[in-house]
């Protein structure tokens, strides 16, 4: 069955096997869209939208050498995204500082805002162009696969590996390459069920790419991926999340994690293979420890009682949701929470004042 996805759109045979940069013509045919560069183009340097890169050359070493990766992340320019960026860049310096270097190289926070902002010179920045008005039909998440198709072909990216992160990420501790063997690694989401979705997924990976399972279950985030393979996925990942936005049977299924979903095709499509890690990162509240994990994901609302009982589904006498500060980013020094609420979520709170207490200007920019 082909995907409903209006007139122009895609046939799933070329994404699944097209490796070269498609138009966005090819799936939304109502609008005037640029080319993608060319999948030949060369970009000795980064272009002028590059305006701060942090990237550097690595010694890579022999087969047992360190593998250097870049790590990535994109955001809108809102300030919900911007204070998030900034809190998430000063744990990354800090968890470079303590590795000295070692396998954490460059850093850039790919800004689909298509204009620069204020922070170009705190974080390293790469200004991506977002999709045109209304492409992303209230999903703005879509400009994320099209951002790094950008910032793929434009950036002067020195390591050959690419970290890709979120602005809600906190590195707890140094992260090495945990990819091997030409796989991936990455973090397996429980919500991310292709088996129990086949029928929608069929559309975009058909039978003869395998069987369902081929399709790991994961989102593009957090993953440490080699850029060649990266290059690959990024063109398809950014057509077959667009092309499912348009499917209302695939829109319907996946929701919010759509684009995730959507990557997860595409690296099967592409035939590269995710090693699946569970500690990558904690997700409090669900997850109580940090144990062995190098990133908290700040994505659940935190809400407690006084006593420490979790209150999930409703707001706490103490609570932490990043969504509070959609508008303002939160204030220095936010209240710790009570005693009995677990380590993940005090550890949370904890960076989250460090890092604000250590960045210049944060009160001049909650004022704003």
């Amino acid at each position: 069955m082909a995907a409903p996805c209006g007139r122009g759109a895609l046939p799933l045979a070329l994404i699944a096997l097209s490796t070269a940069f498609l138009t966005y013509s090819a799936l939304l045919s109502s609008r005037s869209f640029p080319p993608l560069p060319s999948a030949a183009a060369s970009f000795p340097t980064a272009t002028t939208t590059a305006l701060f890169s942090s990237s550097r050359r690595l010694a890579t070493g022999g087969s047992g050498g360190p593998r250097p990766f870049h790590t990535a992340v994109t955001a809108s320019g809102s300030v919900y995204n911007t204070w998030q960026c900034r809190v998430m860049y000063h744990w990354f310096k800090e968890a470079r500082r303590q590795a000295r270097g070692a396998e954490m190289g460059g850093f850039t926070r790919i800004l689909h805002s298509g204009k620069p902002d204020e922070f170009v010179g705190e974080i390293p920045t790469f200004v991506a162009d977002p999709l045109p008005d209304g492409a992303d039909q209230g999903y703005i998440v879509l400009n994320r696969p099209w951002a790094f198709v950008q910032w793929l072909q434009k950036a002067n990216i020195q390591e050959e590996y690419i970290l890709m992160a979120e602005p809600d990420h906190l590195i707890v501790k140094p992260i090495p390459n945990l990819s091997r063997d030409g796989r991936a690694a990455a973090f397996p989401f429980f919500y991310i069920e292709p088996k129990k979705y086949e029928k929608v997924l069929r559309k975009y990976f058909p039978e003869n790419g395998g069987p369902i399972t081929n399709i790991d279950p994961i989102g593009n985030s957090p993953v440490i991926i080699q850029k060649g393979s990266l290059s690959r996925i990024a063109p398809t990942w950014m057509n077959i999340s667009i092309a499912m936005k348009k499917d209302p049977e695939a829109d319907k299924a996946f929701g919010w994690v759509l684009e995730m979903y959507a990557y997860a095709v595409a690296s099967a499509l592409h035939g590269v293979g995710n090693i699946l890690h569970k500690d990558f990162m904690i997700q409090p509240p669900w997850d109580l420890e940090i144990g062995n994990s190098f990133i908290i994901h700040y994505t659940y609302g935190c809400d407690y009682d006084m006593k420490g009982k979790l209150t999930y589904g409703k707001i706490g006498e103490w609570r932490f949701d990043k969504r509070s500060y959609e508008n303002k980013p939160p204030p220095r020094n936010l209240p710790l929470p009570p005693n009995g609420v677990p380590q993940s979520v005090v550890t949370l709170v904890k960076m989250v004042n460090e890092a604000t207490a250590n960045i210049p200007n944060w009160e001049s920019y909650a004022a704003e």
